[in-house]
């Protein structure tokens, strides 16, 4: 099952309500929470969430390493597999089998924002198992996009046709698999979906206003929550412990309260500016969930949200 949509919408809570009905182990699918120490500006789980609900693919990851989409998966796939042979053994040994909610059937609920994450186990995305290359990154940036791209024409024709000219990721990530392997990324990709059945449900705010819809004050009490909580200390001792140039904290939320710690702005502006670039990166998530016609939306409002998707859940076992 997977529980998606943009951040603030109250995904965790659900999830949480839900993992306690079923029962059922949450999956984190938050490019940020894989990562130790960085707890309060990626709204990871507390951990008295954690001890309520078994929690898995958070804190799998020191903060100077890369986790990649192929070990993410990866991690995923496992768990989701260990998860179903202990269905099929629960299930060989009483044959008449349980119905939703039956403790010897622990469902994986794959909850979070990073769509690619979650279309990767989804879909099964097949991705090229070639980890970042800094050194070959740094000389192709140094040559300019006009030519990288210009090079990703000659050696990968399908993929710079699907690459806009001026996005220098992809350009350098086709390039890098290109001059690792020796093969086009285009080749190397694909999809090879899971063979079990899977429910999605999204969780939306739609606008009211261009000013005051209920996503953007949804971001604004949780940011100020996290600033409660205690997040720019969070900043300030990540930044001695690693250094402020750490790629992480350079990220939404710890960039902003990082330039208020280095004096370049107020804690008023910080503020500001975390919650303007998340109603930013909101919008660009909405939009990629919304493109899939397979997830099931509701009002993430809704005074009935849980038992709305609970019935949508019994429905969808009894298939």
């Amino acid at each position: 099952m997977v529980i998606c949509g943009a951040t603030a919408t109250g995904k965790s809570g659900l999830a949480l309500n839900l993992a306690k009905r079923l029962p059922g182990v949450i999956l984190s699918a938050d490019s940020r929470q894989v990562y130790r120490e960085f707890n309060i500006g990626t709204a990871k789980p507390t951990l008295d969430e954690q001890r309520q609900v078994p929690h898995k693919l958070i804190d799998i990851c020191d903060p100077t390493v890369t986790l990649t989409l192929a070990e993410y998966q990866q991690q995923a796939q496992a768990i989701i597999a260990t998860l179903q042979e202990q269905t099929a053994q629960s299930v060989c040994q009483s044959p008449e089998a349980a119905p939703v909610g039956d403790a010897r059937l622990p469902i994986p609920l794959l909850v979070g924002g990073t769509g690619l994450y979650i279309r990767s186990v989804v879909r099964g995305l097949k991705i090229p198992q070639v980890e970042p290359q800094p050194d070959l990154r740094s000389q192709l940036t140094s040559l300019g996009q006009s030519l990288c791209y210009a090079f990703l024409k000659q050696v990968d024709a399908a993929s710079a046709h699907k690459i806009h000219p001026n996005d220098q990721v992809r350009t350098l990530r086709a390039l890098e698999v290109y001059y690792v392997t020796g093969q086009p990324i285009s080749i190397q990709q694909g999809e090879k979906p899971p063979n079990y059945p899977i429910l999605q449900i999204g969780l939306d705010c739609q606008a009211e206003n261009t000013s005051t819809d209920r996503l953007t004050q949804r971001i604004q009490t949780r940011t100020n929550q996290m600033i409660a909580d205690g997040f720019v200390e969070e900043v300030e001792y990540l930044c001695q412990r690693y250094g402020s140039d750490l790629p992480l904290l350079s990220t939404l939320g710890y960039q902003e309260i990082g330039q208020y710690l280095a004096g370049q702005s107020t804690l008023e502006e910080a503020i500001a500016l975390t919650i303007l670039h998340t109603r930013q990166f909101a919008k660009r998530q909405r939009t990629w969930f919304r493109a899939d016609p397979t997830i099931h939306w509701f009002d993430a409002d809704d005074a009935n949200l849980l038992e709305r998707v609970w019935e949508t859940i019994c429905q969808f076992e009894q298939r």
